[in-house]
């Protein structure tokens, strides 16, 4: 392909805005090709913050990842699922790529240059939408290596979107005591009983702590819950895991607040109980791994762990690109309706 191409591009414009435009891509340079997208998949945490106005602007869009330079402000091109096809190639070196499906950590765009290193090419058995779910999937890995659940222990996991219910699925394979979630959304808590938690509760409801207390009751145990992750996106669910961990727990914060704050109450049990607080975050390995493991080592487990789970019934939205406005309205406005929700890209 020797010509420009007219790709259509996401971007936020102000809170609340978002607008699909055209951008010319050069053709593949050597060391390069050209991908045409399948679908991507919006990540409600992180993107609604964005799209709501709430993500700090004076932070790194990400520090990882070479597609996401720059920092969090309008206009802002977002976004770090995508799966497509690999239509062109730079030089003679590329062509082996030719055809192939792959994922990249792209921002949500019909087309896109990219290194072949920067791509990761998606395993025979799953479809493209189960492979957009990677970058949850390996989130919900490093959660377990940041919490290290242990055999008979009580583990409790504050929300249950998509993240949330992809860790309940994998902790749902290790031999726990208790797997209990909290969600607000029935749909939501059905699903999450279905991938292995004992209990998911209504997290909206009034008694929920003192109920949730009621579940994590052991004759054989110390009180509270062993492990906890706070993966709700609600700084006021912070207090509440801490609340319900017991002596010399862990919990484990997987949520981004963005601007938003978390008001603590450290001044009671906390300091006596020991309790330790995990910042876990999926963009480099935690250091007591660091010997032994790297990113390629994790996305391999991901990708193993999407084919176990097999995440599809978690799609509840397919919306074309040109209607990105809304699929983040729907998220943002009627989020009991929605879980999982797609771009699909008509082919150009």
């Amino acid at each position: 392909m020797g010509q420009s191409l007219a790709a259509r591009v996401l971007y936020f414009t102000a809170p609340y805005q978002v607008t699909v435009r055209e951008e010319w891509l050069p053709p593949p340079a050597p060391g390069q090709v050209l991908v045409q997208t399948v679908v991507s998949a919006i990540s409600p945490g992180t993107e609604l913050l964005i799209y709501r106005g709430q993500a700090p602007t004076d932070l790194a869009i990400d520090e990882t990842i070479t597609a996401l330079s720059g920092t969090l402000t309008f206009p802002l091109k977002y976004g770090y699922a995508a799966v497509g096809r690999v239509i062109a190639a730079g030089s003679p070196a590329e062509r082996a790529w030719q055809g192939r499906l792959i994922f990249a950590f792209q921002p949500h765009a019909s087309h896109f240059l990219s290194a072949p290193d920067e791509l990761l090419p998606v395993p025979d058995p799953l479809s493209p939408e189960e492979a957009a779910f990677l970058p949850n999937m390996e989130t919900a890995v490093n959660f377990l290596m940041d919490g290290h659940p242990l055999i008979g222990e009580r583990v409790v996991v504050f929300g249950q979107g998509i993240v949330g219910l992809l860790t309940t699925a994998l902790l749902g394979r290790v031999p726990l005591s208790r797997l209990i979630t909290l969600d607000r959304y029935a749909f939501r808590r059905e699903r999450s009983r279905e991938w292995g938690a004992h209990a998911s509760l209504d997290a909206g409801k009034d008694d929920v702590l003192a109920r949730l207390q009621a579940c994590l009751q052991d004759e054989h145990a110390v009180a509270g819950a062993d492990l906890t992750y706070e993966l709700s996106g609600n700084p006021a669910a912070l207090d509440q895991a801490i609340a319900v961990t017991g002596f010399n727990g862990r919990v484990v914060i997987g949520s981004w607040y963005g601007q938003k704050r978390a008001d603590l109450n450290l001044g009671g049990r906390f300091h006596r109980s020991r309790i330790r607080l995990i910042s876990s975050q999926v963009s480099t390995i935690a250091p007591e791994w660091g010997g032994r493991w790297t990113k390629g080592r994790r996305l391999h487990v991901a990708w193993q762990m999407l084919q176990h789970v097999r995440p599809a019934p978690l799609i509840t939205h397919r919306f074309p690109f040109e209607q990105a406005g809304q699929a983040y309205a729907l998220l943002d406005q009627r989020p009991e309706e929605a879980m999982q929700v797609l771009f699909t890209y008509r082919e150009s």
